[in-house]
């Protein structure tokens, strides 16, 4: 605890010596083996020598339910409990309609003058979970069931050391330039849904010599799974390289996504061409999502 509060001095020294105004990113995040919410908070600032710095200031339970006027408390309390209420410039949220309602109950709490344009850019929507959206909406209009396939794969061969050691040996010998693991995906980072499809279909042949082989395994993808996954990759992989560069933490990103969004319509739009069907769908549907 004297070390916690040693780090707590220290970060609240390099915020009062911030000249500028301070922007906040905040995000819930559940507990797998709990089943309880926390809340991340994350200050975003220039500091004297004109470098960007960021510094987790709260990171707290918030009890159930979460509506909207619970997380704006806990949120309110974290911002005062720094003294940030006259210097906030913006605060990046989620696009999930109790981050709405939160920011405009927050909107009537801090003093009206202090912030940028009369609070106009107060609300800030997160670009990298837009992306994840557009993606989720194409994907399941097309491939749900053969990525769920794929990543039922992932599961069963992941799911003890003995499997994993089985799939490695056959991997060894089928696909020997191939040394990455196989990664499970969490369903609402599109990100980790890209890499866990790029690195299976590395070892689509892999997965069916073992099912061949292996009568528990009962659900492996199909050949057209495979065809519309890897065809798909190849045109996602911007949306992946995009997301990284809207994620990056050490230099800042508002100045990015204008060109990036626009680079991305210009690409989809480009894909209503393609000669499979599937392709042209998923394109149609992440335009009217755009």
């Amino acid at each position: 605890m004297k070390r916690y509060e040693l780090e707590k001095e220290n970060v609240a020294t390099l915020l009062r010596k911030a000249k500028g105004k301070i922007a906040l990113t905040t995000d819930m995040w559940t507990a797998d083996n709990q089943r309880k919410g926390y809340m991340a908070v994350t200050s975003h600032f220039i500091d004297n020598t004109w470098k960007l710095q960021s510094r987790i200031i709260r990171f707290l339970y918030v009890p159930a339910p979460h509506t909207a006027e619970v997380l704006a408390d806990a949120l309110k309390e974290s911002i005062q409990s720094w003294n940030l209420d006259l210097r906030l410039s913006s605060i990046t949220v989620d696009n999930c309609s109790t981050n709405d309602a939160m920011m405009e109950i927050l909107k009537g709490v801090f003093p009206y003058g202090s912030l940028l344009l009369r609070g106009d850019f107060f609300h800030m929507r997160c670009c990298a979970h837009i992306l994840n959206l557009i993606v989720q909406d194409g994907l399941s209009a097309v491939v749900s069931n053969g990525v769920q396939r794929i990543r039922d794969s992932v599961v069963f061969w992941t799911a003890s050391d003995k499997r994993v050691q089985r799939f490695e040996q056959v991997a060894k010998q089928i696909t020997p330039e191939c040394s990455r693991k196989l990664a499970l995906d969490c369903k609402t980072r599109w990100n980790s849904t890209y890499e866990m499809l790029s690195i299976a279909t590395s070892y689509k042949e892999v997965f069916v010599v073992l099912s061949a082989r292996n009568n528990l395994y009962k659900n492996p993808p199909t050949p057209e799974d495979w065809e519309k996954v890897e065809k798909i990759c190849e045109h996602l992989e911007v949306f992946s390289k995009t997301t990284l560069n809207f994620s990056g933490t050490n230099y800042p990103t508002a100045n990015l996504y204008f060109p990036k969004i626009c680079a991305l319509r210009i690409a989809i739009s480009g894909w209503l061409l393609s000669p499979h069907d599937y392709v042209r769908k998923m394109a149609d549907i992440m335009l009217q999502k755009i």
